[in-house]
């Protein structure tokens, strides 16, 4: 199953590892390999890539960069091939992809010498504009038929668990995601209430918005560490972020409730 009806496809900027995730996925279908399994491999990825920045080996750091967004694509599609969808994966890879973003600007921080109080906001302004990014995404998802709906809008309590999955772990991982996203959530919700009125986004509007994606994000991190741009990592995440402004603006003026 897509994610999203045929209608409401994109170019996803942020989504170039999906065609290697959908091979390795279909590798994994017919072994014992489960997408928790999946996630936890793009987990090891990402500290190979925090590593390899802490010694300076850039061109290493964005090579697992970029396996890490690879495989982070092919837990979901192994879920949809194996027919296993679960809120476990589901809140298990946003909690690894925030944990791991916030070690990817400190080990920035501590490689380039930023200040840590910069570099705690350019980790709020990523995690604002990737807020944005799924605020979006996922009302169009819960608006196309035949679309993926395992992601909810507004997340307010815990789901119930689907077969395969225990309550128990469904209830402790949504907390912990609550704790993690929730302000950013209430921010981005905040600045557009009434986006989940739209019936639809334009294709081209949602490729432009894929800019802030995560995926997008860590290749831009990607492309800057080779270049021994390190110590503008941090500033350019937080200029980026005047585009959330621009974004909203343009779905305020063009794409009317």
């Amino acid at each position: 199953m897509s994610k999203l009806a045929a209608q409401d496809k994109f170019i996803d900027l942020s989504d170039y590892g999906r065609p290697f995730g959908k091979f390795l996925a279909n590798k994994l279908k017919n072994t014992r390999f489960t997408p928790i399994h999946v996630t936890l491999l793009f987990g090891v990825s990402g500290l190979i890539a925090i590593y390899c920045i802490s010694q300076r080996h850039y061109f290493l750091a964005s090579f697992f960069i970029i396996l890490k967004s690879i495989i982070d694509a092919a837990d979901g599609e192994l879920a949809r091939l194996k027919n296993t969808p679960s809120y476990t994966g589901r809140y298990l890879d946003s909690v690894f992809d925030i944990i791991l973003n916030f070690l990817f600007l400190m080990t920035i921080c501590y490689v380039s010498k930023t200040s840590f109080w910069l570099t705690l906001i350019a980790f709020f302004c990523i995690q604002l504009q990737g807020t944005l990014y799924n605020y979006y995404y996922v009302i169009l998802r819960n608006k196309s038929v035949g679309g993926d709906t395992t992601s909810k809008i507004f997340e307010y309590k815990s789901p119930k668990a689907l077969p395969g999955e225990t309550q128990k772990s469904v209830d402790i991982l949504f907390r912990i995601y609550t704790i993690v996203y929730g302000t950013f959530d209430k921010i981005i919700h905040t600045l557009d209430k009434e986006a989940y009125k739209v019936k639809t986004f334009p294709n081209w509007f949602m490729t432009v918005l894929s800019i802030y994606g995560l995926g997008f994000q860590l290749l831009i991190i990607a492309v800057m560490l080779p270049m021994n741009l390190t110590e503008y990592i941090i500033p350019f995440f937080i200029i980026y972020t005047v585009f959330i402004f621009v974004i909203i603006g343009i779905r305020k003026v063009f794409f009317k409730v």
